[in-house]
């Protein structure tokens, strides 16, 4: 890869395979729902990373078209990436340890563990946040019209049956 040359298709690409296996993880993920300490926990990690994979696909797809330096594309890929697996892992760490009531009440239900369990779960949900918020600020920057159009390679019979 060429250090002048932002690296988003090979960034994209890496999304791309990060959701898919984010979407294998759900289907396996599924089987193991009924033993989690807190079932429903299971379920919201099911479905969390479903939304996940299919985030990082949609985002995968567009990757290479953003207008973005080295520098913001490594930061935005970065922080995607950490954004998207943080939340998943706290939800994962909730419910195999039946905790998490303080963090996620509503899929929790009663499921309370110990101070350092509770705080673990909060630190690693709550690091998601400004981490998935900047990388939507680069991506959504990214998403802007570049200064100069990029000119797409033509063939000489292409242009030939434009003017006819």
């Amino acid at each position: 890869m060429s250090t002048t040359a932002p690296p988003l298709p090979h960034q994209g690409r890496r999304l791309l395979q990060v959701g898919m296996g984010l979407l294998l993880f759900t289907c396996f993920q599924g089987f193991v729902i009924p033993y989690f300490e807190v079932p429903l926990l299971g379920l919201s990690v099911h479905r969390l990373s479903a939304l996940e994979g299919v985030m990082l696909l949609a985002v995968g797809s567009f990757w290479p078209r953003l207008h973005l330096g080295a520098t913001a594309s490594w930061t935005a890929f970065w922080l995607l990436m950490y954004s998207a697996l943080a939340i998943i892992a706290s939800y994962v760490m909730a419910g195999a340890w039946g905790a998490g009531d303080t963090m996620i009440r509503l899929a929790a239900q009663s499921g309370h563990g110990g101070n350092l369990q509770e705080t673990a779960i909060k630190l690693v949900a709550y690091s998601s946040a400004p981490t998935g918020i900047i990388a939507f600020a680069l991506i959504v920057w990214g998403l802007r019209e570049s200064a100069s159009p990029r000119t797409i390679p033509c063939s000489t019979a292409y242009r030939a049956s434009r003017l006819l």
